[in-house]
């Protein structure tokens, strides 16, 4: 009965809900969209394709921070790097069935991967604004907060994969072949 259930609604061994349902799975990539949306905005400004940045709360805060040095490290503006992770976010996020979490590890430890340090980043720029610049920039802090909410979720379906795959190296299975997807070693372990 317990194979059939997991085979039936995918929830994994030993937890109460499937971290890769479309209900768990569906607001992070409306959120990474909704990070891509404000991200590339904010690049439209730092590439001057668009003359002003709205901003309601700090005046010229967010002129000031999106074209600071730091915003500038790289060779391309941070906000076309926060666009183009928060696409990948999506794109990783929406990627896969329900039963991904053990069928396609290799998405969702990449998903994970791509969404811890997105936020890991955000927090740091975040930061950043006030210690170095002594300003705020209100679409910044919203795209921090975005990345901050999506680090939860994403690390639940990642913990499942990664449970899924202590399961593979404890049956002595190939954990290659299993990141991959290997219907066979997955038969073997549910």
């Amino acid at each position: 009965m317990t194979n059939k259930k997991l085979t039936d609604d995918g929830i994994p061994p030993g937890w109460s809900y499937n971290p890769a349902s479309w209900p768990q799975r569906l607001p992070i990539v409306g959120m990474a969209m909704v990070g891509f949306g404000i991200a590339t905005y904010l690049s439209l400004f730092q590439l001057n394709i668009v003359a002003d940045v709205w901003e309601p709360f700090f005046g010229e805060g967010s002129r000031k921070i999106l074209t600071s040095k730091t915003s500038r490290i790289l060779p391309v503006p941070d906000a076309v790097l926060g666009a183009l992770g928060y696409l990948a976010d999506a794109l990783a996020g929406a990627i896969g069935g329900t039963r991904r979490w053990r069928t396609m590890p290799w998405i969702v430890i990449a998903f994970g991967v791509l969404v811890g340090p997105l936020g890991a980043i955000s927090i740091l720029l975040v930061a950043l604004q006030p210690v170095l610049y002594d300003s705020w920039c209100t679409l910044c802090l919203s795209t921090a907060v975005i990345s901050i909410i999506m680090i939860g979720p994403a690390m639940d379906e990642m913990l499942a994969s990664l449970q899924y795959m202590r399961r593979v190296k404890d049956a002595r299975l190939s954990l290659w072949k299993a990141f991959w997807g290997n219907k066979e070693i997955e038969q073997k372990v549910i």
